[in-house]
Formats: structure tokens, sequence, C-alpha cells
């Protein structure tokens, strides 16, 4: 009973939590200018021209919160209020994708690990989970252990994630502090909100690995 109480919190609560943090972190710092006065845009491409990665660009994007960077374009895609405002949120946000763009430039092995991951947990993701029930529902226990392999794709791309995530904020964090972007007094700010984004790829690994645990449970108890 109180594993399954610790997994439910897993799957429910920590999602919840993490995307709290990150909208309530956003929502406060998108209204505080930053010293430097630049908009996210022109955090990006400062960067990236100090980086001599001139061949990147940077270019707005629909939604909120939909900033990535596209390693097969060579694009850092900024939301709207981050791509024209010049808030802590919008330079702390478009730096950290710069940050994907640097460790792209520069072959991180972690990114490299997870590019090469996609078509694997794109598969897992989608296939597993019928396989596993499938194997349930006609008791075929070997049947549940190919959809628990396929799954282990899928999770094993979340972890992978995490230092790729993290070394992207602390490369951002290096670059907004060396070049003046944001001053002293904004540093704790800045990391507030890296930190805040860092917790949703946190839970979903979470969530990812007690997904995982519970089905391995499962057909070791078949098996028993």
């Amino acid at each position: 009973m109180g594993l399954y109480l610790i997994y439910f919190a897993i799957l429910l609560v920590v999602p919840l939590w993490a995307q709290s943090r990150v909208k309530s972190a956003y929502k406060k710092y998108s209204n505080v200018p930053s010293s430097s006065g630049l908009t996210g845009e022109e955090v990006a491409r400062r960067i990236l021209s100090e980086n001599g990665m001139y061949d990147v660009q940077v270019e707005e994007t629909r939604g909120v919160l939909t900033d990535h960077y596209d390693p097969r374009s060579k694009k850092v895609r900024l939301s709207s209020h981050n791509f024209h405002g010049n808030s802590i949120a919008g330079a702390a946000i478009a730096a950290h994708e710069v940050g994907h763009a640097i460790q792209d430039e520069q072959q991180y092995a972690f990114l490299r690990l997870r590019h090469s991951l996609v078509p694997l947990a794109s598969l897992g993701s989608n296939m597993s989970f019928f396989i596993i029930f499938a194997g349930l529902i006609f008791g075929v226990n070997n049947l549940i252990l190919v959809g628990i392999i396929f799954m282990s794709a899928a999770v094993l791309f979340q972890l992978v994630t995490l230092p790729v995530e993290f070394d992207a904020s602390n490369r951002a964090m290096d670059q907004v502090v060396s070049l003046g972007i944001i001053n002293n007094n904004e540093e704790r700010n800045t990391k507030k909100v890296l930190n805040a984004a860092a917790l949703t790829y946190v839970a979903a690994a979470a969530v990812a690995v007690a997904e995982l645990a519970r089905f391995i449970l499962i057909y070791l108890g078949n098996r028993e």
C-alpha cells in the first residue's frame, strides 16, 4: 500500500508541483526588467556572437514557454514574450536555449547521446504501453518483458536529458554573468528561473522511472 501511495504521488503530485514552480517563477520574473534592458532576441544574438556562432539563427515562435533550440535547422526559437521582452526570465530562457546551441557546437557528449536515442525513445514511448497491456490481457509474461525493454529506451532518454538541461543552464549563467547581461543582484533571480524550469525535467524523469519500476514489479510478480 505504501509503495502505491509513493507511486501515485510521483505520478500525480510531482509533475503538478514542478509545473506550478515553473509558472510561478516565470510569471514573477517575466515582469521584472533586466538591468541591461536587452530583449531575449538580443541576449541570444549577443551570446551567439561572442561565441563565434554566426550560423545559428534566432527567431520568434508562437505560444508561451515554447522556447527551444532546433539542432537540425540550427535555430534558437523564442516564444513571443521572451523574444520581444527585456525581462530577467526572458534573458534566462534565451541564454539557456543558446546553451543548447553551444552544446551542439562543441559536440557535448550527453547531447549527442540524447540525439542518438531519439528514434528508440520515440518507438519505446509509442509502443511500450500497447505491448505491455497486450501481455497483461493475454497473460503472456514474455510480451510484458518486451514492452519493458521498449519502455527502458524512453526512460533512458529522460535520464540522459537531465545532465543536458542542467549543463545548458550552467552555460547560460556563465554567459549572462561574464557578458554583463545581468548584474550581481540579478544572479539569484536568474537562477530561480532556470532551476524552476529544470524541475520539469526532473519530474518527467521521476515519473518515467516510477512507471518502469511498476511494470518490472508486475513482470517479476507474474513469474512467481
